[in-house]
């Protein structure tokens, strides 16, 4: 009777300790299942929305816009630019010239172009180059003011931005252009004197301002907006321009047809400038038929009367 009993409980023990671990090993394996099929869905969804942005870039740039690290970038972004373009004002060099370059920096009231043409040009270019909303409607507003008073398209200026800075402020060549025209800096330092010194080619404004000063020597030399933009890149006693001119003028001609009230796409495949060569400023430059688009851009600042 007594090695029966002890077998009974020797059998007995296993045969109730069996049901609860398979229970646990059931509702693990379940677990496992569940988060393999929501991995694998996350997974799918994922490789989807990758290929939606791939195919159209517009909406790519819907859902960066609504990212709450753009708005603290934009506001990081807004406070630096109004630190740069602060630089000329502050500095001794520019008393005189202060007030011109603050106005710089304000909306454009008359002149070239209106405020809805400026409104549709910097909402196209913040998106295109992806800048802050504040920042770009500095930038196309010290262009406008410049184009007024260097006789130049504003929307030259732009694109002229757009291929060598792709509006970074703080874009810098190997062989040391600065800012957003690429200006040499080095070479062209007398000409920042009145903007505070060689210091102010990162300035925004006071880029745009000399950068435009070259530019307009360069097309006045050239005869023709295409020679000048070769002289510009530092070009003018080569064969060719290796593009750029085609570029710029590309750029240009998307501009004026946002500035028209076309929709235009905001995707680009326009690479930066290539390195930049040293730019001299003695002139050369062969005289070029001037096409359509480059009448366009001489004969705009021709009816634009000169600000005080």
């Amino acid at each position: 009777m007594f090695d029966h009993s002890l077998r009974e409980q020797a059998y007995a023990g296993p045969s109730n300790s069996n049901p609860p671990t398979q229970m646990r090993g059931s509702r693990a394996g379940g677990i496992v299942a569940a988060v393999y099929h929501v991995l694998s869905a996350l997974g799918v969804s994922a490789l989807c929305v990758l290929s939606v942005m791939f195919f159209k870039p517009d909406l790519a740039d819907r859902i960066i816009s609504l990212s709450p690290f753009v708005s603290n970038a934009t506001v990081e972004q807004n406070a630096e630019f109004a630190r740069l373009s602060s630089v000329a004002q502050e500095s001794p060099a520019v008393a005189s010239s202060a007030s011109s370059v603050a106005a710089s920096a304000e909306p454009a009231k008359a002149g070239v172009g209106n405020e809805r043409q400026q409104r549709w040009v910097t909402s196209w270019l913040a998106k295109r180059y992806r800048v802050a909303s504040d920042a770009a409607n500095m930038l196309v507003s010290a262009a406008y003011n410049t184009a007024v008073e260097t006789k130049l398209d504003p929307l030259l200026i732009l694109a002229v931005i757009a291929v060598e800075s792709r509006f970074n402020p703080f874009a810098e060549s190997p062989m040391g252009a600065q800012g957003l025209m690429q200006v040499m800096s080095k070479v062209h330092k007398d000409r920042f004197d009145d903007h505070g010194g060689v210091k102010a080619a990162l300035n925004p404004v006071a880029n745009i301002k000399v950068g435009s000063q070259i530019l307009k020597e360069y097309v006045e030399r050239g005869g023709s907006v295409e020679a000048g933009l070769k002289g510009y890149v530092g070009a003018a006693a080569n064969d060719t321009d290796y593009g750029y001119g085609a570029k710029v003028l590309s750029e240009y001609r998307k501009l004026k047809e946002v500035a028209s009230g076309k929709k235009v796409p905001i995707s680009t495949t326009t690479a930066n400038a290539t390195q930049r060569k040293a730019r001299v400023v003695s002139a050369a430059g062969q005289a070029s038929a001037t096409t359509a688009v480059e009448r366009d851009a001489l004969a705009v600042a021709k009816k634009v009367p000169t600000q005080l």
